[in-house]
């Protein structure tokens, strides 16, 4: 049985997290150190104290969840805990590649710091949203988005679950969609609380802009074999690496491929290493037979070593 650590992506974040594994673990505190000094500010302060209001604004939440989940990878294989796979949700691709020895944690958290900026600034405020779309009948989301767009912008952006897409665009698009999947049968179609509409064509200018930053940096080949959810393929080099973080800009996160490929190639064992628990229950909608275990806080940890035993 093969075991693959998953990292999460926006909005797993919390104000107070990865202030125990700081405390309890040195290899740990080592790495909010050196994000504060990658950063030129306490990232670690605003991870254990926040405010949350702080914490939630996309540039700062994204190089706070990076360096929590590579914080807790770090207690981890310093335990002597190693993936067979690893795989990320969004966001979590960089922690991923920091786990599998492609990317320098002080370059990923400088580049995913600027990655929010550029996500922010591609829209303006109050011009795109997001929604989600539970339980939407199979078969219904293309002829939905379709019906939806009337010349302007709606796709898919994160294929979560069976259960669970989420949708992005332009927010009069956006809405139209909510209302004809309810009129479809979803259980529940939601606008979501985010500042921007990520993983759709809107994001292009973000997307050129940060893929002049990844192409500046330096990506080896991976030390063991990642999932990308850009195309839900393995990759084990740095140029696939580097291509996967450009392209998923503008491109939907196929998360309930990943885990399927996942699961297909063996793993059984699934580890969510970094704060919150959101793939977790992802992973129950996507395969209740698959193990979920999370690691993102101390006390984590003696349960996890109880079921890894």
């Amino acid at each position: 049985m093969k075991t693959a650590f998953l990292f999460p992506g926006q909005g797993s974040q919390f104000a107070g997290m990865g202030r125990s594994l700081a405390e309890a673990f040195p290899s740990a505190r080592a790495i909010f150190e050196e994000a504060d000094r990658a950063l030129g500010f306490s990232l670690s302060s605003l991870c254990f104290e926040g405010p949350e209001e702080a914490l939630k604004l996309t540039e700062n939440t994204q190089p706070a969840i990076l360096t929590v989940s590579v914080a807790a990878f770090t207690v981890l294989r310093e335990k002597g805990y190693q993936p067979d796979y690893v795989a990320g949700h969004s966001l979590g691709e960089y922690s991923a590649l920091v786990a599998a020895g492609s990317l320098k944690f002080a370059d990923a958290v400088q580049l995913v710091r600027k990655r929010g900026r550029y996500m922010q600034e591609a829209v303006p405020p109050g011009e795109g949203a997001m929604a989600a779309l539970l339980r939407l009948p199979e078969g219904k989301l293309d002829d939905i988005l379709a019906q939806a767009a009337q010349g302007q912008v709606v796709t898919a952006a994160n294929l979560n679950s069976p259960d669970q897409v989420v949708i992005a665009g332009h927010a009069a698009a956006v809405q139209r969609a909510v209302e004809l999947a309810k009129a479809a049968g979803a259980r529940r179609a939601v606008l979501l609380p985010v500042s921007a509409p990520f993983h759709c064509p809107l994001m292009l200018p973000a997307q050129q802009r940060l893929a002049v930053d990844l192409e500046q940096t330096e990506f080896s080949d991976l030390c063991c074999p990642l999932v990308n959810n850009v195309r839900a393929e393995v990759i084990r080099t740095g140029a696939e690496a580097r291509r996967g973080l450009i392209d998923q800009v503008t491109s939907p996160v196929r998360w309930t491929e990943t885990i399927r490929l996942l699961a297909a190639n063996g793993c059984g064992t699934f580890l969510e290493i970094g704060p919150g628990g959101v793939l977790s229950g992802l992973l129950r909608g996507i395969d209740p037979a698959l193990k979920g275990l999370r690691f993102g806080e101390a006390e984590d940890l003696e349960k996890l070593q109880a079921a890894l035993v």
